[in-house]
């Protein structure tokens, strides 16, 4: 007999918490993508959780009338980790901000994503520390004038599509706060993955750092500053796909107008490429926001899950050695004999 998963509504997922963050926040966008995609995901609230660590992007989970636990700070994709690798049957969601994974969390947000863990990673990148009130973060641009940078910072900033890419993470995007439709297909895309899916979510703090992406995602400015990668079209943009991108004969990619190249030469995106060169290369169109980035499915590849290798692994052993017992092993001698 086949039972259908139950049909819920956007409603059934939001929470009966006041949603409180800054009024004009982007996270309420965030939010808002979320709780409308999740009923087409065919999942339930009490198979699916959400783990966050500490920021404003944190109070993700007490939204959410989903399981979740608000975590402590830069350990989400930890505590996310024993959580897949437990109960592989649940639909685990990481939410955290640009300081919370790639400060302090930095290290356990590149080992999920190398070991390919099976989790749907959101990282809000304002580039700012927001619920501490306005330090400069891991993706502060050099210069940065802050409470703790009063003559500017100095920190080259993180990449964090070249952080991801760099970890051989399977899956890699990018979406931003102002257009709901493209990151509701971008978070779409990051579930159905089976393994390690990382979406950086550019995402304005209005408070600390207003304006931070309004030079390539404000409405009038998107169709010449943001390149939209489709897997299998030519990389092209502008208002009348005007300019593309090629790799040039130094292998490098570049922005050129098409008519100076030619249709042949626009590079065609391949999100399916095993290695992550290209994606890499890619990534790093653009130095900042405030010249053309690109936006969408980076790389999409697949390789086995840590947990379905580790399940394998168990399987195997078990063969060779037959059943453990659990109950003798925890109440055995702490001490052995070596011969």
């Amino acid at each position: 007999m086949t039972i259908d998963t139950p049909t819920t509504t956007p409603q059934d997922w939001a929470s009966d918490q006041e949603v409180r963050w800054c009024p004009g926040c982007g996270d309420y966008s965030i939010l808002k993508a979320v709780q409308t995609l999740m009923p087409q995901l065919g999942g339930t609230p009490e198979n699916t959780v959400f783990v966050s660590g500490i920021g404003c992007a944190a109070r993700f989970p007490y939204y959410m009338n989903t399981y979740g636990m608000h975590s402590i700070h830069g350990r989400a994709p930890a505590i996310a980790t024993g959580l897949a690798m437990a109960r592989d049957d649940l639909d685990v969601w990481v939410v955290g901000g640009d300081g919370d994974m790639l400060s302090i969390g930095g290290n356990h947000l590149i080992h999920a994503l190398r070991r390919n863990v099976n989790l749907t990673i959101l990282m809000f990148n304002n580039q700012i520390y927001g619920l501490t009130k306005g330090q400069y973060s891991p993706t502060s641009e050099v210069g940065k004038v802050t409470k703790s940078t009063p003559f500017g910072s100095l920190d080259q900033p993180f990449n964090p599509m070249s952080v991801a890419l760099g970890a051989e993470a399977s899956f890699v995007a990018r979406t931003h706060d102002l257009d709901r439709k493209h990151m509701m297909e971008m978070f779409r895309r990051a579930r159905e993955h089976r393994g390690a899916a990382f979406v950086e979510v550019f995402q304005n703090c209005n408070v600390f750092n207003d304006g931070a992406f309004a030079a390539i995602t404000a409405k009038g400015a998107r169709d010449d500053m943001l390149i939209p990668l489709v897997h299998g079209q030519p990389i092209r943009f502008g208002a009348e796909q005007e300019k593309g991108v090629i790799v040039d004969d130094q292998g490098r990619a570049r922005i050129v107008s098409v008519a100076d190249v030619g249709e042949d030469a626009i590079l065609v995106h391949d999100e399916a490429r095993a290695e992550p060169g290209l994606a890499f290369m890619l990534s790093r169109l653009s130095a900042g926001p405030y010249e053309p980035t690109p936006i969408g499915v980076f790389r999409a590849v697949a390789r086995p899950d840590y947990g379905s290798e580790t399940n394998r692994q168990l399987a195997a052993a078990q063969d060779k050695a037959g059943p453990g017992d659990l109950t003798a092993l925890l109440h055995s001698r702490p001490t052995w004999d070596v011969d």
